[in-house]
């Protein structure tokens, strides 16, 4: 069981214990997969996705706490991802043809995918140890960690996210190719049903990662989407927030 010895974990941190998952079960250890390198979670990113800002300071505790489970969650995590590149055949409206497997529907995509040669479709997760875990500290009454722990893994698979956007530029780079910024399914006016096109594309090698009949993945700590590859260099700066008139959308980037 991937709780057996957390239990005791817990008693000890009640007890002011330093360090939460000191003494995590063996059993997770010998399956942890650390793919992220030398790579940190900010912590003032944390802060404010659990409510704090600058007019806002956080107490000592809640410090140590953010602290404690950064310097810990890597042991709730086993990683894994893959991709496939493939070629675009034809862009027609919003219509994108990769190969002749999958068809991208979003105008915010053809913008970008006519620039390109290529297409890399990924998947990737961060497994489904920690959202267990936070799952049976909320079960446990104990909101605050499991909403710090939940803020930490959605930072740390954005983290593998940019791990696996930076290997896809080093593979292209010395064959003078650019790489452009992700995008999901959800994103913009790429409806969120195109998960199907990302997973038929990606056919066998979705590691570790099911699709529900709403399209959404299982763990919920995963990403999935596109990155556009090509030798035009306005492949880079393509960002379809900077004429987007959503101020309020959680997703922008500019």
């Amino acid at each position: 069981m991937i709780f057996q010895g957390l239990y005791n974990i817990l008693d000890l941190y009640f007890n002011n214990i330093e360090m939460f998952y000191n003494n995590i079960n063996n059993h997770i250890q010998d399956k942890i997969i650390n793919s992220f390198g030398n790579g940190t979670i900010d912590k003032n990113q944390i802060l404010s996705q659990i409510g704090y800002d600058d007019n806002y300071e956080p107490s000592a505790k809640i410090q140590s706490l953010v602290d404690d489970y950064i310097d810990n969650y890597h042991n709730l995590i086993e990683s894994s991802y893959s991709y496939v590149i493939r070629d675009i055949k034809a862009v027609r409206g919003n219509q994108t043809s990769i190969e002749d497997i999958i068809s991208l529907e979003s105008s915010v995509l053809a913008r970008l995918l006519e620039k390109c040669d290529k297409v890399a479709i990924f998947a990737l997760t961060i497994g489904s140890h920690l959202e267990e875990m936070v799952a049976y500290l909320a079960e446990n009454v104990m909101v605050l960690q499991a909403t710090v722990l939940d803020a930490i893994g959605s930072g740390a698979a954005e983290q593998l996210a940019s791990s696996v956007e930076e290997s896809i530029k080093k593979l292209v780079s010395p064959r003078g190719l650019v790489i452009s910024r992700r995008f999901s399914p959800g994103y913009c006016d790429w409806d969120v049903s195109q998960q199907e096109m990302i997973f038929k594309a990606i056919e066998k090698k979705t590691v570790d990662i099911h699709l529900t009949e709403e399209y959404l993945m299982i763990p919920r700590k995963s990403i999935s989407g596109i990155i556009g590859i090509g030798s035009n260099h306005a492949i880079e700066d393509y960002n379809p927030c900077n004429t987007c008139l959503k101020a309020d959308c959680p997703g922008r980037r500019i």
